[in-house]
């Protein structure tokens, strides 16, 4: 049965005034005229010795244009060191943007761990890195007490958790109970030890890895934990001219695991980041687009050959990440397309096929696609 979308529940993230952007059949939005004198704009605010009842520009377009500024200048030298990824670089710098951890599942050997130290040299970020086994403890993540004799005290000393850019690799060899000390710092950004709350430096990132070739000896993340990631992102090979690059790179004698040396340039820092996330959380979500993201994830749960759909983050998690990404593009607005080439990554976490479905060879990235071409995106406005 399909779902009719609620008219009613997506109006909070239009603009608070003003006229609605209105999508053309061509998916490009058409400004209506401005307003007139008498009705402010409505991202702008009255500066004082100006007439308040003028229009002044609006600061989401400005952001945006230094968001796609900074966005293109980071993958550029991201680049130069992590070779033949470029869907999986731009997709961590928007979640970068959008404040959102990402899972990031490959074969060895992609350069998953050199993206994450390579991206926290171009964000300007401190980084860490936990090895995940099946003895890991939770405090060898969180931190631990440690009684000084001296002091005769107990002295916190904090984990690798306390970090910007935290890589979780082989996040799923570790059991059930340290990934419930680490879903606290994904979901609260704190953690608690000994009674006593510990807030975590801003911004924090988790990118955790996981093999899909290797199952033993692993645990299947909680399904709770797999819905806090943003992304879901997939390390494939790289092309013949990609690995050509990769060779080239040690045949000229330089090391990619030294960014310094590569050349690669510092963009940002922490506080940049956090203008960078400031400056999407002001990018427009249309009523339309909104309506467009409720059928998609309502769509999931009644989809035949599911077994469990996407929950109501999951649609949340598209309004941010959608945001992040039109941003990051340059845009103060949210397109249906930037919701298409988001949605896979947002949803193939949070969809889960039942079993008869699987033993056909459909996967989750199959069902949502399928999903996408039945549900029309909005192109115009009557």
């Amino acid at each position: 049965m399909t779902d009719a979308p609620d008219p009613h529940g997506s109006s909070t993230d239009s603009p608070a005034a003003g006229e609605p952007i209105v999508f053309s059949p061509a998916d490009e939005p058409v400004r209506p005229d401005p307003p007139p004198a008498a009705v402010a704009a409505p991202t702008g605010e009255a500066v004082p010795g100006d007439d308040a009842t003028a229009p002044h520009p609006s600061v989401a377009e400005a952001g945006a244009e230094s968001v796609g500024a900074k966005f293109d200048a980071s993958v550029a030298e991201i680049s130069k060191a992590v070779v033949g990824q470029p869907d999986l670089v731009e997709g961590v710098l928007i979640a970068l943007v959008a404040g959102g951890h990402v899972l990031i599942e490959g074969p060895p050997g992609l350069g998953k761990t050199l993206l994450v130290t390579t991206l926290a040299h171009v964000a300007g970020c401190d980084s860490g890195r936990v090895q995940f086994t099946p003895d890991l403890m939770p405090a060898d993540v969180t931190g631990h007490s440690v009684y000084d004799l001296q002091q005769k005290a107990f002295t916190f000393v904090p984990g690798p958790v306390f970090t910007n850019l935290l890589l979780a690799d082989e996040i799923n060899r570790a059991p059930a109970k340290t990934q419930a000390a680490l879903l606290e710092a994904m979901q609260e950004r704190q953690v608690t030890v000994d009674g006593e709350t510990r807030h975590l430096p801003d911004p924090f990132l988790v990118l955790a890895t996981q093999n899909p070739l290797e199952q033993e000896g692993t645990y299947p993340l909680p399904e709770a934990q797999l819905d806090r990631f943003l992304f879901k992102l997939l390390a494939d090979y790289p092309d013949a001219q990609g690995e050509r690059s990769i060779l080239d790179l040690y045949v000229n004698g330089t090391d990619p695991r030294d960014p310094i040396g590569l050349g690669v340039e510092r963009i940002l820092d922490a506080a940049g980041v956090r203008s960078l996330r400031d400056a999407a959380s002001q990018v427009i979500v249309e009523p339309a687009v909104t309506d467009y993201i409720t059928q998609l994830v309502r769509r999931t749960r009644s989809w035949p050959g599911v077994e469990v759909g996407a929950s109501p983050r999951a649609g949340v998690s598209l309004v941010l990440a959608g945001r992040a990404a039109a941003a990051c593009r340059g845009r103060d607005f949210v397109i249906p397309d930037d919701i298409k080439d988001l949605a896979p990554a947002v949803l193939r976490h949070r969809v889960r096929p039942a079993p008869d479905a699987e033993l056909e060879g459909v996967t989750a990235d199959a069902l949502i696609a399928a999903i996408l071409d039945a549900v029309e995106a909005p192109k115009g406005r009557a």
